[in-house]
């Protein structure tokens, strides 16, 4: 009797390790997945900042004024 109730102590004990690294395998990779996209999203942000830096050290085309006529309402 003793050695039976040993034995099924040691099998729950052997499942709830399972179970508990199963539990962090799966942690694991959900963490791993979200540092991917957070990575993702900053390179993104990093590519358009480069871009948008880069729009604006060119010189916009500067438009010209248009001319005021120098008649004189009289």
């Amino acid at each position: 009797m003793l050695k039976s109730v040993k034995s099924r102590a040691e099998e729950q004990f052997a499942a709830t390790q399972k179970k508990d690294k199963q539990a962090l395998k799966e942690k694991e990779k959900a963490r791993l997945e979200r540092a991917e996209h957070l990575a993702k999203l900053r390179a993104l942000r990093l590519a358009k900042e480069a871009t948008d830096k880069k729009a604006a050290e060119k010189p916009a085309a500067k438009k010209k004024k248009p001319a005021r006529s120098s008649k004189s309402v009289a």
